[in-house]
Order: structure tokens, then sequence, then C-alpha cells
């Protein structure tokens, strides 16, 4: 049987992508306008192509002679180019990249679209920019539904709350399906207890053997790990978060340390015993619940769900901002296999 061919927009290094593949899709294209995330986007993606482009100034013409009809078009645009009516703003440079996703769903007329983005965009200008997006798309002639899904309760160790869209042409009303983990969640500690505090090159074998069934899944088909660099930090911020517990942020701190940091989320570590809080980009705020230092790129990859074969490219803080801003491949997988429901058998 024919698999659904995907087109990854907004792709970064595919996250999402490696869920609908996982699920059994086929990644035609991913597009980005970074080179760093294509580069680990295709070493990850062997099959599938890439495309460094300004999504803002591509026409989807420009793809169909070499991909043809597209089942599932996928991705995360930014949605910020919106007025205070919710209307779109003309004038807003970010809205050609949201428009851009509007019109490649538009042009290819696929079976089905998936569209994600930051939970606070429901609440945007009273819920009216979340109303536009929905008259937008139905529109051209899809149903779309939407949820905040809180990644944590579909098996991901993270408390990552994504808002996703998605739309049908057949008119069919997509289902989200409920979490299987809202009362047993992945900790921390099951993500990432078997990974060392000290750096290794990449390529080093295990040295110890999994800790968690978690840990099992994610080591699957690998026989070493990568991208488990260190962050060096000063003696004095070392001697810091030396201060705060397992679980534990700058309110744990004397009172003259408290302010070294003016930031809410300063000296934040993991809670060993629970998810963990959303994942950054690589700002230094967030410290391991038992070693003195950030997470690696491999833990902040484990907690995105992104299993041990997927390998990071570029500078270690090209990867900390790859994996922080990817959808949790797992999140992707779940929602791919819900989706597959809907689309049947594929004829493109």
């Amino acid at each position: 049987m024919k698999k659904h061919k995907v087109l990854d927009l907004f792709s970064g290094c595919g996250g999402m992508s490696l869920g609908f593949e996982q699920a059994g899709f086929e990644i035609k294209l991913g597009i980005d306008n970074w080179n760093e995330s294509l580069a680990t986007f295709k070493n990850n993606h062997y099959h599938s192509d890439i495309l460094c482009a300004d999504l803002a100034n591509l026409k989807p013409t420009e793809l169909e002679k070499e991909y043809g009809e597209i089942g599932v078009i996928i991705g995360g645009p930014p949605c910020q180019g919106f007025s205070i009516s919710g209307k779109r703003n003309p004038d807003d440079p970010r809205n050609k990249l949201y428009q851009s996703f509007v019109s490649f769903v538009d042009y290819f007329k696929p079976n089905a679209f998936v569209m994600e983005n930051v939970p606070n965009l429901v609440a945007m200008n009273g819920g009216n920019v979340k109303t536009q997006i929905i008259k937008e798309f139905e529109s051209i002639g899809y149903k779309v539904t939407y949820k905040i899904m809180m990644a944590s309760e579909y098996g991901v160790p993270q408390n990552r709350k994504r808002v996703v869209f998605v739309g049908l042409k057949s008119g069919a009303e997509f289902k989200f399906p409920d979490g299987g983990y809202v009362n047993q969640k992945i900790t921390a500690s099951e993500a990432i207890s078997d990974l060392p505090d000290e750096e290794l090159q990449d390529g080093t074998s295990y040295i110890l053997e999994p800790q968690s069934e978690y840990q099992r899944w994610i080591r699957k088909g690998s026989s070493s790990i990568f991208n488990h660099q260190i962050t060096m930090h000063t003696d004095q911020t070392k001697s810091i978060i030396d201060l705060v517990p397992d679980g534990g942020n700058y309110k744990s701190l004397p009172k003259e340390l408290q302010n070294t940091r003016r930031v809410n989320i300063a000296w934040t570590r993991l809670n060993s015993k629970k998810p963990s809080f959303t994942i950054d980009t690589g700002h230094n705020h967030h410290f391991h619940y038992k070693y003195n230092r950030v997470p690696t790129p491999r833990e902040s990859a484990r907690i995105q769900s992104f299993p041990d074969t997927f390998i990071f490219h570029g500078k270690k803080n090209d990867q900390l901002k790859q994996i922080g801003n990817a959808v949790p491949p797992l999140l992707g997988k779940v929602i791919a296999e819900e989706l597959l429901k809907y689309l049947g058998a594929s004829d493109v």
C-alpha cells in the first residue's frame, strides 16, 4: 500500500516529520530557512528532500512539477501577524509566513493538514485569532478542529503545551485522541538518568544499562551516545546551583543570591520525579536535577522524545536551538496515527 506523502513547512530539524514517519507516512520534503536545522533533517530523514528557502517568497507552483500531489501538509508557521481584531495585518512581515502555509494548503489541496503553534494563540485577542485561522481554512474547503495538547499526557517526559489545528478535506471532524499517560507521566529521571555528568565524545558506548522502560525504548537501535557535550559554567554559577535542591528554583537560594539573574525562571532545577518543564533553546537558566550544569543536547533531546538514533548537526548552541524549537516526535506520532484513521488507503 502506498504511503501518504507529506510536505513539512517550517520543518526545523524534523521533529513532527519524525513522528509522522514513525506512524507510516512518507516525508517528501522539509522546507526551512536555516541550513543547520536542514542538515539535521536530511541526515535523519535519508529518503526525504530538503529545501532552504524563505517561505514568504516561495510559491507552491515551484514544487508541483517535482512532487506532484501531496497527501498531508504539516508545519508550525508564526501567527503573530494578526491585528487586534484577529484579522491578518497586511503590514506585518510575519503574516507572510502564515499566509504561505495557507497558500500551500489551498494550492495542493491535501487530504489533511496539521498546523501547530504556541498555546496562547488560542486566547490571543479574545479568541479572535483562533477564530480567524479556522475561518480561513474553512473558506478553502477544510473542516478544522483544534486542541491544546499537553505532551506529558502522551508519553513525552515534558510538560510542554502546543495548540494543534487539524483540517480534513473530506469534511469529517477530527477527534483528538486522549492521552494514555495522564496518571503515569514519564519523569525527568526516567528520561535521562543513564547519561553521565561528564562530556562524551560522539560515538561513545553506553556506560550504564537502561534505568527505565523509557530509556530502553529511546535507545532502541542505538549502540552509542551522540550530542552529549556539556556547557562549561563558571565556578560561581556551579556554586550557586549547588545550593538549589532537586526540583527547586531561585526561591531555594539565600536572599542575597535570589536576584543574581533577573528572570523568574532562573536557577530552576529539573524535578527528577516529575516530567520536565518546557525546555528552552539553550538560555542556560534550567539545570539538571542532579548535576550542576544545564542539560546537554542529548538530554534535551531525550526530554523531547527524540530517539538516540537521531543525531543533531551544527554547533552545540545550534543543536539546543533545534531541539528546543521542535515538536516532540512522540506527540507528532500520536497525531499522525490518529489521522490515519481518517485518511484510509493512500493514492498520493
